[in-house]
């Protein structure tokens, strides 16, 4: 009989010691019999000793470390290791993309460890984003430093981007297993990516930059789902009209990932007519914003008319003109019959007190830079920015008894009465003619999530400008970006939402540790409330004051758990 300990090793693999030796059967059966079972439970007994004197050593462990003040640290020596990737790479796994890595690799010949790459890649893109070349020099820094070569990541990018479709569609169909997607609700915009180059190539194309660059660019279209979680994506040439990227993406969608099921919303750029009929048949509808200013003058002035507005809260009928303090942040609205040249509509017009005042102040100061413009003799307009105070400005002629005439400058008072018009309104247009409006006018307010999903990949994760020229490892890049995007939406997600992106962000990166002579790591990282739930959430623990190396090896090989 002996009682042995289970331990992982300096190397990470189980194995076990001999702490106890109890004697033969024969031996003890004198002194603890007279039976078997006698000598089980005085042997059972006796591990429950040892394992209390165990976990009392653990607790009262001490490690003794000397340090050498006069000796210096040798060249090349790293003694500062990265940990913030370890909860990504929970998330990782838990998405089964080692899995999906296999399943390339059967159609493909290569030498390289794909999982290993991707993985990095997308670590980097959260927690260090940069080039190719700079992201595997942030994977260096990692507890795991990279097995593979740095002219591997571009061999692999080529194969990601041909392999493209697949991954999403199987992480899509994975995730569905980790959380409940809420895949009822399919949110859809458009954004474009520059390149720091001069000249056009490829998709790389001259056209209208959301940041009003003069670089070539290429667009991206992204369906998420309603909780904004990314769900697909696809990349087409800059010059290229937007409103033409849904039906290909959505078909992807509806015969790869198998939604069939879905409310289509997006803003009114993108909801043509020609989008909202090809979701206006089978399973599928549709909730578009609408501008009111781009209406027909029919349905214009109707949506004007201040009469027939109902408050949401109760839908009692109430007269816009009436309204006072106690109704700066309630929600009215009213419905009007829309019909275009191949569909018919319905309209929801609302009207936001605290929108109005909003927009009212903004033009405030725009008339009032309008007048300092005037004065200045500045009156020039700035054809890009429809916000640009010098609209408020007009000119005339002025002619003295047949003399040459002069230009007059002044500012357009009737201009500014037709906006004031359009303060505190909003449509929306949708073929649910059924539904409760304030259901509608909630999943038309939840675009904002998409907006948020840019924001991120663009601030935070700095897709671009991108550094990559081949076709084939542009798409890889944003194959990356758009991963890595999911993986910081379902970790937000895990937590709740209760921090922002710029805690959870800063928190990721700051995890760090020192290596201490070689003999296990000690956390330089500030211990939060947002540490200890992220702990919580993933199941290991980093916060201790010091760390073994076989510990730490212990949670590396927990964190690639499913």
């Amino acid at each position: 009989f002996y009682i042995k300990q289970s331990f992982i090793d300096g190397n990470g693999k189980s194995t076990s010691r001999t702490i106890r030796k109890l004697g033969t059967l024969n031996e003890l059966l004198v002194e603890h019999g007279p039976t078997r079972d006698d000598v089980m439970a005085w042997a059972k007994e006796q591990a429950r000793i040892e394992t209390e004197k165990y976990e009392l050593e653990k607790e009262n462990l001490s490690i003794p470390v000397v340090f050498h003040p006069n000796r210096k640290i040798p060249h090349g020596e790293r003694r500062c290791f990265d940990g913030g990737y370890l909860f990504l790479q929970m998330v990782y796994y838990e998405l089964g993309m080692d899995r999906i890595c296999r399943k390339i690799r059967n159609s493909h010949h290569y030498e390289y460890d794909l999982n290993a790459i991707l993985s990095d890649l997308i670590y980097t893109r959260v927690l260090e984003p940069g080039s190719k070349r700079s992201s595997y020099a942030a994977a260096k820094k990692f507890l795991e430093p990279p097995t593979y070569e740095q002219h591997d990541i571009y061999r692999a990018l080529s194969v990601l981007a041909s392999e493209c479709d697949l991954i999403q569609s199987e992480v899509y169909k994975n995730s569905k297993a980790v959380i409940n997607r809420n895949d009822h609700i399919l949110y859809y915009d458009c954004t474009n990516y520059y390149f720091e180059i001069e000249q056009e190539e490829g998709d790389k194309k001259y056209g209208k930059s959301k940041e009003h660059r003069p670089n070539p660019i290429i667009q991206m279209g992204l369906f998420t789902d309603g909780d904004g979680i990314p769900l697909a994506f696809s990349t087409f040439p800059g010059n290229q009209n937007e409103q033409t990227s849904l039906k290909p993406l959505e078909q992807k969608v509806i015969e790869e990932f198998g939604c069939e099921k879905f409310i289509f919303c997006s803003d009114s750029g993108l909801g043509s007519e020609n989008n909202r009929l090809l979701n206006h048949t089978g399973n599928r509808a549709y909730i578009v914003t609408q501008s009111i200013k781009k209406l027909g003058a029919e349905y214009r002035e109707a949506a004007l008319n201040r009469k027939g507005f109902r408050r949401l809260s109760d839908n009692r009928l109430v007269d816009l003109e009436q309204l006072d303090e106690n109704d700066y942040d309630e929600l009215f609205y009213k419905e009007e019959p829309y019909s275009t040249k191949k569909l018919e509509n319905r309209l929801l017009i609302t009207y936001s007190p605290k929108y109005a005042a909003y927009q009212k102040e903004i033009r405030t100061k725009q008339v009032e830079r309008a007048l300092h413009m005037l004065k200045d003799g500045n009156h020039k307009k700035t054809s890009k920015n429809p916000n640009d105070p010098a609209r408020f400005i007009d000119k005339a002629a002025v002619t003295k008894d047949g003399e040459k005439a002069d230009i007059l400058y002044f500012l357009d008072k009737s201009k500014i009465a037709e906006e004031e018009r359009y303060d505190g309104l909003y449509a929306v247009c949708t073929d649910l003619f059924d539904d409760n409006p304030a259901d509608l006018l909630k999943v038309s307010e939840g675009r904002w999530q998409i907006e948020a999903c840019f924001r991120i990949m663009k601030t935070d994760f700095e897709a671009r400008p991108v550094y990559v020229r081949r076709e084939d490892r542009i798409q890889a890049h944003f194959l990356i970006c758009f991963l890595s995007l999911l993986f910081y939406r379902l970790l937000e997600k895990k937590l709740g939402g209760t921090y922002t992106c710029c805690e959870i962000l800063d928190t990721l990166r700051s995890f760090q540790f020192a290596d201490i002579q070689g003999q296990g790591f000690m956390p330089v990282y500030e211990v939060t409330a947002l540490t200890d739930r992220l702990h919580e959430l993933l199941g290991f623990a980093t916060d201790y004051e010091f760390l073994t190396k076989s510990r730490m090896k212990t949670i590396e090989k927990l964190s690639k758990q499913r």
